[in-house]
């Protein structure tokens, strides 16, 4: 019995110690995404139709810390204007020419296209990873960790994610997302450079693999740290 106990112990305490292992590993991931205090850049945004056909975005970005996020689409003339606010507490807020005001969004509208694009706002949520999904470690390659990410949440649209991290860095270098029902249908990828100190994604794909059509978000012109008001991110200011 006493062997049994002893055993027991020693495979719950190495799963607890995995587990424990694989959130340190998602919260290391957040501060490198979330390591500055703000930044700004120019957006490149490209939509890629299943026949290789284009159309080109772009937007300007602001962020500061990890929960204040704003995107505003500047080109071509059909979506300039049209503007994004993610705030603290997973608060989304719309604005549109169209719009006499911004709107908020609802948990429900999270799970649709970010304005036209293969992500969602889900995808687009400032709160971090490790507040958001719990997570285990399956695969521990020369270069990389794989884990597995459940949503806390019983409204996020993922039943899982996979997640592929560099284990020298702790940037994220792809992901993969699964449906409701199990099934795989999106997969994104990250490329990563260092700029100063802060490691920033310069480009991130996302790919429907249901629809065959893929989004590319380029950063450019990247600014760190230069001391953001917190004006630019009121509701009340989204409208240019």
């Amino acid at each position: 019995m006493r062997i049994l106990l002893f055993f027991t112990l020693i495979i719950f305490g190495s799963q607890f110690a995995s587990a424990q292992d694989a959130q340190a590993i998602l919260a290391a991931m957040d501060k490198i995404m979330f390591s500055s205090k703000d930044k700004s850049g120019k957006v490149t945004i490209i939509l890629t139709e299943k026949d290789g056909s284009e159309k080109v975005r772009e937007a300007e970005m602001f962020q500061k810390g990890p929960d204040k996020k704003l995107y505003r689409y500047t080109k071509p003339e059909s979506q300039a204007g049209i503007a994004t606010l993610s705030l603290p507490d997973g608060v989304m807020w719309m604005a549109m020419p169209a719009f006499e005001k911004p709107k908020r969004i609802s948990m429900l509208s999270k799970s649709q296209s970010f304005t036209g694009t293969d992500f969602s706002y889900e995808d687009m949520a400032t709160t971090p990873y490790s507040d958001r999904f719990t997570c285990k470690i399956t695969s521990t390659g020369a270069d990389d960790y794989l884990l597995d990410l459940i949503p806390i949440s019983g409204k996020s649209n993922y039943s899982k994610i996979i997640l592929r991290v560099n284990k020298t860095n702790g940037y994220p270098i792809w992901m993969k997302f699964y449906n409701l029902q199990g099934r795989m249908f999106k997969e994104a990828t990250y490329t990563y450079e260092k700029i100063g100190k802060y490691w920033n994604a310069k480009e991130v794909v996302m790919r429907d693999l249901e629809k065959n059509h893929s989004t590319t978000i380029r950063l450019s012109e990247v600014k760190f740290d230069q001391g953001l008001s917190d004006d630019i991110f009121l509701v009340e200011k989204m409208k240019l």
